[in-house]
């Protein structure tokens, strides 16, 4: 993380109407806090005010657009990257954040120029077809972004070339048909462009992006993960992504089954969702109730919305809310919710896998549960990413382009702080809907 990131951060330490009552929070306190409230679920803990949240977003937010933005010509290293996960896209999906909460037109038209400059890129620099990692994700933001402005011509624009990418032969295409080499996950494949289509729909109505289109996508996600999984007894669907067996949010199976769950599925279809979400719990690391990475892997580390239980415990928070009958979803979104409070503050700020990624997952938790002690532990994580985010930076130089990037970097913690303004309407960027 470069200097002036982590200084911008740091001035974050004082926040003076904050519930604290101004005071700062010092290095370790929330350490000591997250090991004192382990064991103790009800305890309050060290939070900010929402107005607080809300101002430090403000502030970090210009500061994000001012370093990939400035005057209206986006930085050099991002110029190559239009997407939203580590590009110049992900500072127009912040601003949009922004201007949903405080209703500043300048972040629409700042969000609006960015497109622009991200669809003449993506046309000849991007091959994918996501909404995180490739052109659907330019397209999607563009309509939406037009319908708030009012521009119904350029709306048309973007949702016609979205169109189109649905029409692309590769995407319904099954193993039967040999698969066109698209891959399945959230980040690069069919799970992402569903992922896109859900957002559209979302915004610009029900039947935006037609069912017609997408129904063959859904079908082929499902029939190459039975493909992918026909040498497995134990789990129904199973996708590899350049050879491994991923499970995680990113490229692997939290990701492929998150987004199936926000479509209508057959009663064997429902089966094979339920039967791999219980086949991921049932192989959980005995001793800390942590994911694997991947099929096999033996490596218990990582707990993070890419790869580890905060993806986990989003994805099962969903099919608690899609299968409200089977009680073994919410009791297992609970559980990784607390590996990951249990597990602490990680070295990252972002959302991939930072700090507030992890947030989110208690976020999804409160809304499933009601239950204010995840608030309070978003709020928690939130406050020490505002307040003392500078022990946290531990990034290397060939991350220093990403500084302010949505997944991995500072506009991860925008996202997080304006969502606190009113956590029961949270969404993790690009994951929930």
């Amino acid at each position: 993380m470069s200097s002036s990131a982590v200084e911008f951060v740091g001035e974050q330490r004082r926040c003076g109407d904050d519930d604290n009552g101004g005071e700062t929070v010092e290095n370790g306190a929330l350490d000591h806090f997250l090991l004192r409230t382990s064991s103790e679920p009800t305890a309050p803990t060290i939070s900010l005010s929402t107005e607080t949240f809300l101002r430090a977003a403000t502030l970090l937010k210009d500061k994000v657009v001012e370093a990939t933005w400035k005057g209206g010509v986006p930085g050099p290293s991002l110029v190559l990257d239009p997407t939203v996960y580590t590009g110049l896209l992900g500072t127009a999906f912040t601003c949009l954040k922004s201007y949903e909460v405080t209703r500043n037109r300048q972040d629409l038209l700042t969000c609006a120029e960015i497109i622009e400059t991200c669809a003449n890129v993506a046309r000849a620099t991007t091959r994918h077809v996501t909404f995180l990692c490739g052109r659907g994700g330019v397209y999607a933001l563009g309509a939406i972004v037009a319908n708030y402005r009012g521009d119904q011509s350029k709306r048309d624009l973007f949702l016609a070339l979205f169109l189109e990418l649905a029409e692309e032969r590769e995407l319904p295409a099954g193993p039967e048909e040999g698969g066109f080499g698209m891959s399945y996950d959230l980040l690069y494949g069919r799970a992402g462009f569903l992922w896109a289509a859900l957002f559209l729909n979302r915004y610009l109505g029900e039947g935006t992006v037609p069912d017609h289109l997408l129904s063959p996508i859904i079908a082929a996600i499902l029939s190459g993960g039975r493909a992918g999984a026909a040498d497995h007894q134990a789990c129904p669907l199973l996708y590899r992504f350049h050879g491994t067996r991923f499970w995680g949010a990113a490229n692997g199976l939290a990701g492929i089954l998150h987004v199936l769950l926000h479509f209508p599925l057959s009663e064997d279809d429902v089966e094979d969702v339920q039967g791999t979400l219980r086949y991921m719990m049932s192989n959980r690391f005995p001793n800390s109730g942590n994911y694997p990475c991947s099929e096999g892997n033996p490596r218990d580390k990582l707990v993070q919305w890419a790869h580890g239980a905060t993806g986990m415990a989003i994805t099962l928070a969903k099919a608690s809310q899609v299968f409200p009958k089977e009680g073994d979803f919410r009791e297992a979104a609970i559980e990784a919710g607390e590996v990951v409070w249990k597990s602490g503050l990680v070295k990252k700020v972002g959302l991939a896998d930072g700090v507030a990624g992890n947030a989110y997952a208690f976020l999804s938790l409160y809304r499933l549960t009601g239950d204010v002690v995840y608030e309070e532990r978003a709020k928690a994580f939130a406050s020490y990413l505002c307040c003392d985010a500078r022990d946290l930076v531990n990034a290397t130089m060939e991350e220093a382009e990403h500084d302010y990037s949505l997944f991995r970097g500072l506009a991860g913690p925008v996202c997080l702080w304006f969502d606190l303004v009113s956590p029961v309407d949270s969404k993790f960027p690009g994951y929930e809907i």
